[in-house]
């Protein structure tokens, strides 16, 4: 068992550490997407800067990455914790993936690959949430923010065990305080990448760039 544990934990890290985003814009257009646009090495910012179809190609491998962790985790029958922890080395691997210095991204579609394998249908109404606001909003972030805060309250209400009530508010405070520290960082160095607090008019809302 410990090495079982060990060796999932790891699993979960390097499949976290996959650069999903920065592989994608590489191989399309040669830069560096930690260099451009807001910065983000995610699928929005893939979306802006590349192409919309190449942002969901990298939105669905970063959700793949969280789910599998899971799902191996899982696969060897380890206790809930340790499934846990293996969604979060994931996470971790995003953020500071060894194959790129551990500078990475913020993780959210990590994290919802995580919780779409956890609890499908509670994270399917949260998705739905989500969905609606950034169809109504075109602004992504505020989806997120919305829906990912409603999860825990939804894998509460369906009478979830605690311990993955109190994971899912982990992550999802984990992933706000790297986009607040990401804003501060910006604000410091006197960049504004906001285009909208509500609304966001330059995006439609599929998030491809207006010609």
């Amino acid at each position: 068992m410990p090495l079982q544990i060990v060796i999932t934990i790891l699993t979960g890290y390097l499949l976290g550490s996959i650069p999903s985003a920065y592989i994608a814009t590489r191989l399309k257009k040669g830069i560096d997407i930690r260099e451009v646009g807001g910065g983000n090495m995610g699928a929005l910012n893939v979306m802006h800067q590349v192409g919309t179809m190449i942002g969901y190609v990298v939105w669905l491998a970063d959700v793949a990455k969280g789910s599998l962790a899971v799902l191996i985790a899982q696969w060897l029958n380890l206790p809930l914790p340790w499934v846990f922890a293996a969604g979060l080395a994931a996470v971790i691997g995003h953020n500071w993936p060894i194959f790129l210095r551990f500078r990475g991204g913020k993780g959210a579609a990590t994290i919802m690959g995580i919780f779409l394998t956890l609890v499908p249908a509670e994270f399917g109404i949260s998705f739905v949430i989500i969905a609606v606001i950034v169809f109504v909003t075109s602004n992504p972030a505020l989806g997120l923010a919305i829906g990912l805060t409603c999860l825990p309250l939804i894998i509460k209400l369906l009478n979830n065990p605690d311990t993955t009530f109190f994971f899912s508010i982990i992550l999802i405070a984990f992933l706000f305080t790297r986009y607040l520290v990401d804003g501060l960082k910006r604000s410091r160095a006197g960049v504004n990448v906001t285009k909208g607090l509500i609304i966001n008019k330059e995006y439609y809302w599929w998030q491809s760039k207006k010609r």
